[in-house]
């Protein structure tokens, strides 16, 4: 990108300087007086503070997001847009303003309302219902959530924290969803392993693993983010600390029996960490043999029936399955990133 290129600069710090020292003398000069939200939220490895340089060598650089009311947005969103890129500057800190990046610009002009139709296909000033929640994907209630806001006089903090973390009863469903999970393939990995079936085995194993790391995220009240960020955002968690390294073996066990060993103090753990959220009773933090069958399990299916127990919410109490919300039915990138798609998904919640 050239050699004048200062030294990297976070994305998300990019975009505040930008702000500040581009942007907003702008909107002074020309629109003085206009209230307005400036911010980087949504997609981008930089809303998360995950980029790196090598991040710079696509859809990123110096950007900033203003969010306008709609009477502003209606009257004055063209012109705002028309003067800020005639006025500024080829380079920014060494970067280039203009981004070669159909799916990100320079200068993003929304109101809350459309730009939360954009990435959650709802309106945000209704009340939410159990459906939105559940069909909401993680990674896209962490983009809206993640990122930062440089100014706000028009109220977008404000709608931004309605998406802070589910409901608590919307969470406890969801809590419980992913503990039945485990529980429909904890016995798997040894049964695979018992008929010779080590790719098997390996198989269920690594979901399993990903399933206790998603559960983590939920005990934690944590959104999850997709897969290139997962494993990086995990060792973020309080829980990866004493989890990671035993995850680890658990991937790199060569015989199931091996796996079973290090599944089996995973499993201790999540129950553990699960007890130390006070979400119900003190559950058996110990495994123990599946029915008759030599495989150990954590019976991961009390842990799902006692948090289903603690939910209040009659809306949340009806749903009658256990599919729980879209990232636990659905792993599909076409559907988990796109609102066009995600929010034809209520048909299939009992609710």
């Amino acid at each position: 990108m050239g050699q004048n290129i200062k030294k990297f600069i976070p994305g998300l710090k990019l975009g505040e300087l930008f702000y500040n020292e581009i942007v907003r003398p702008i909107l002074r000069m020309d629109f003085p007086g206009l209230k307005h939200a400036a911010a980087l939220i949504g997609e981008g490895s930089e809303i998360l503070g995950y980029d790196d340089p090598q991040s710079a060598d696509h859809c990123w650089g110096p950007r900033a997001m203003l969010f306008l009311s709609n009477e502003d947005y209606r009257i004055l969103g063209k012109k705002v847009l028309r003067a800020l890129m005639a006025k500024i500057p080829a380079e920014f800190m060494g970067y280039p303003t203009k981004m070669d990046c159909p799916a990100r610009n320079t200068i993003d002009i929304f109101t809350v309302r459309n730009f939360y139709e954009k990435h959650l296909s709802i309106d945000p000033s209704k009340k939410l219902r159990v459906s939105d929640w559940l069909i909401f994907p993680s990674q896209k209630l962490l983009e809206i959530t993640s990122g930062a806001i440089y100014h706000d006089d028009i109220g977008l903090g404000k709608t931004r924290d309605k998406f802070s973390y589910y409901p608590n009863d919307v969470w406890l469903y969801i809590l419980s969803c992913q503990w039945r999970r485990i529980s429909q393939e904890e016995a798997f990995v040894g049964r695979c392993g018992a008929v010779g079936d080590e790719l098997g085995s390996r198989i269920v194993a690594g979901r399993i693993v990903r399933d206790l790391m998603k559960l983590c995220f939920l005990l934690e009240k944590k959104y999850i983010p997709y897969s290139k960020w997962f494993g990086t955002a995990f060792s973020e968690l309080a829980a990866a600390k004493a989890l990671s390294p035993i995850l680890n073996k658990i991937l790199r066990s060569g015989a199931w029996k091996e796996r079973e060993k290090w599944l089996s103090e995973a499993y201790s753990k999540a129950a553990q960490l699960h007890n130390s959220q006070k979400i119900t009773k003190p559950l058996p933090a110990k495994v123990s043999k599946y029915h008759n069958r030599p495989y150990l399990v954590i019976h991961a299916d009390k842990f799902a029936d006692a948090v289903r127990s603690k939910i209040k919410d009659e809306k949340v109490r009806c749903i009658k399955t256990y599919i729980g919300s879209v990232d636990q039915f659905a792993d599909s990138t076409d559907i988990l990133s796109f609102p066009q798609n995600f929010k034809k998904l209520r048909i299939w919640l009992d609710i």
